[in-house]
């Protein structure tokens, strides 16, 4: 899972800068969309997001 996790991060990263460089995403708004995702990490919906996560992932790359 560790590794599905720091590739996802590097994923979301260059997504992120994509949208800043070419969408006209503003940083402020990359800001507060990381500050959500901090927050919302430590809620109780964490464990069932992570597990959403993790079973699309293993759809799309067919480690089922």
């Amino acid at each position: 899972m560790a590794a599905v996790s720091i590739s996802l991060v590097v994923l979301l990263g260059a997504a992120v800068w994509l949208l800043h460089r070419y969408g006209g995403m503003k940083i402020r708004q990359g800001l507060i969309c990381a500050l959500f995702g901090f927050y919302l990490a430590t809620t109780s919906l964490a464990p069932q997001i992570r597990a959403t996560v993790t079973a699309i992932i293993r759809a799309l790359t067919g480690q089922g």
